[in-house]
């Protein structure tokens, strides 16, 4: 399984890598921002996408709305990546399209565990 990680902060983003590739044997491709991650989704074709929510520049629910309006991308699950869990922000989030939202900080031992779940496969 390829997953790519839209994020600005690139701690987060290595963390959650080793925590995919390590732990969960999956394959990992990094974007630093919504621009980048848009373009490495059409050439990466990603079974999946980790989305921050809020970045400069282009937020996750415009990247989400730019993913989903080509049609090499559209259909690519996505799942948002939030500091900010409240059962609103959460339902707008869940409004949008995406597959599915885990909180910052994320657990490195149980992130692949919970994509594969939200995604549901084993």
């Amino acid at each position: 399984m390829k997953i790519l990680i839209i994020d600005d902060e690139a701690d987060i983003r290595q963390i959650a890598r080793l925590s995919l590739s390590r732990v969960g044997r999956m394959e990992v491709v990094e974007a630093g921002s919504g621009f980048e991650g848009v373009e490495l989704a059409a050439s990466e074709s990603p079974d999946c996408i980790l989305l921050d929510v809020m970045m400069p520049q282009m937020d996750g629910p415009t990247t989400l709305a730019r993913l989903r309006s080509t049609a090499a991308t559209a259909n690519i699950p996505v799942i948002f990546l939030t500091a900010k869990a409240m059962t609103p922000e959460v339902k707008g989030l869940m409004e949008t399209g995406a597959a599915g939202v885990l909180t910052k900080p994320f657990d490195p031992l149980t992130l692949a565990d919970q994509v594969r779940q939200i995604l549901r496969i084993s």
